[in-house]
């Protein structure tokens, strides 16, 4: 379904009744809608009549045991979320719900493999709510404006943290900056929640002013690595720095940049209250202050696993840690920096480079728009550095030796050794650049073995 207060209602009737949620991304096609209907085995779905022509191409769809609900129909003889809400209310017995009991699957973004549903129970998604709202300091008179889908995680996540805070919260139908630009000047949030990509489009449009973020006293994004162009482009509109959020469908919200200062841009910030970590490396052993090492955590919002996949529940956890395969340094004063995913980064002569701070250095170039950076197998240096960039509207097509030069003055040898130009950037159904897809482009491209990898 697209985003509308009707998901709320779902969800509050769904931990009310016993039913266990399964949001779908809303961007599914047809195969990614089997794939997440085969996993969860799912008996009911809800849907809006414009997704009509992927149900039908789907295989599983027709296989449902209780059938499709339509959110809207014009067809009197089928079902209808609308009609059901219209109905006079029915006094019926609510189940009492344990708070270990299974309530919600959401499934992984897929960015570093098939998507996996991630399992959560009534209690893992309450301490989700409290921590996440403890850590940013949620109050009663806030106004949220969560400019992503609510059927992920952050979109769910926030939608419960503000109705038990007693705080409002806006829920827009679009992402552009038409639509958020609109609210920010008709319903003054207080709070700002978006992904980097999207937050590009609202900083760059040039119908924004910076009356129109005047009611702002926070702006949050996480999903993927805000670059320093980003901070400081915003920065300029805003006047306030966007604090940096990090967390995972399996955990929530672990890390908060509580600094509103220069001091520590482009830190994930620090450890929520109610979060335990450590930094391993390879061996499981843990790392000292700004050494890289694996991102290990613990607490009481962490998944119970992997939903029909004891395989995957099993790798992930070990002596009550959670592996997150994100590769972090954290420094003397407890701040963690991001420095990349572990199956995402790329090794080149013996060195490991993270893709992201690639990309960061490729989007300071004043025709680059958006970038993404993988490695592609090399018989002599292990992985080579493709670059994937797309060109701002209005901008001439920069020569790729000339984005390299940029990149190379900021990064080194780690900049890419080729840089190829796109008509769209692929993103995934969570709106974080494709990096799976910019892989099979790059193996194609050099006519590389995916067995190589």
């Amino acid at each position: 379904m697209p985003n509308q207060g009707e998901l709320i209602l779902l969800y509050l009737a769904c931990i009310k009744s016993g039913v266990v949620i399964t949001p779908l991304n809303y961007r599914y096609r047809a195969q990614e809608i089997d794939h997440a209907l085969s996993v969860s085995g799912a008996k009911m779905l809800i849907a809006h009549p414009e997704r009509d022509d992927d149900l039908a191409a789907t295989n599983l769809v027709r296989q449902l045991p209780l059938g499709v609900v339509r959110d809207t129909t014009k067809n009197d003889t089928q079902p209808s979320l609308d009609a059901m809400i219209e109905n006079e209310f029915v006094d019926i017995t609510w189940p009492k719900r344990e708070p270990a009991e299974n309530l919600a699957i959401f499934f992984t973004s897929g960015s570093t493999g098939k998507p996996k549903g991630v399992t959560h129970t009534l209690e893992t998604l309450g301490w989700m709510s409290a921590i996440t709202s403890c850590a940013v300091g949620l109050r009663e008179d806030d106004v949220m404006l969560k400019g992503s889908s609510f059927s992920h995680i952050g979109g769910f996540l926030w939608g419960l943290a503000c109705l038990a805070k007693g705080a409002q919260i806006i829920i827009p139908h679009a992402f552009n900056s038409e639509e958020i630009l609109s609210i920010l000047r008709d319903f003054n949030p207080t709070i700002l929640s978006m992904i980097p990509t999207a937050l590009f489009e609202i900083v760059r449009d040039r119908h924004g002013t910076h009356s129109d973020f005047s009611s702002l006293r926070l702006c949050l994004s996480g999903g993927d690595k805000i670059s320093s162009t980003l901070e400081h482009e915003f920065i300029g509109k805003a006047g306030i720095v966007v604090s940096e959020i990090y967390g995972m469908t399996e955990i929530g919200c672990s890390h908060f940049n509580h600094d509103r200062t220069l001091s520590h841009l482009g830190s994930l910030g620090t450890l929520a209250d109610g979060i335990e970590a450590m930094l391993v490396d390879d061996e499981g052993k843990q790392v000292s202050h700004n050494l890289p090492g694996r991102l290990l955590v613990k607490s009481n919002c962490i998944t119970v696993g992997y939903w029909g996949n004891e395989a995957a529940t099993l790798e992930a956890f070990s002596r009550g840690w959670f592996d997150t395969g994100d590769v972090m340094t954290v420094d003397e004063n407890g701040f963690y920096w991001f420095c990349g995913r572990k199956k995402q980064i790329i090794v080149h002569d013996g060195s490991n480079i993270c893709p992201q701070e690639i990309e960061e250095s490729l989007q300071t170039h004043p025709a680059v728009e958006h970038a993404g950076v993988v490695g592609v197998y090399d018989r002599l240096h292990g992985e080579n550095v493709i670059a994937y960039i797309t060109v701002r509207s209005g901008s001439a097509i920069p020569e790729a030796s000339d984005v390299i030069n940029v990149s190379r003055e900021q990064v080194g040898y780690k900049a890419p050794e080729e840089v190829v130009i796109l008509d769209k950037m692929p993103f995934n159904a969570t709106g974080k650049v494709d990096r799976v897809t910019l892989k099979r482009f790059a193996r194609e491209a050099h006519r590389i073995d995916p067995r190589a990898d």
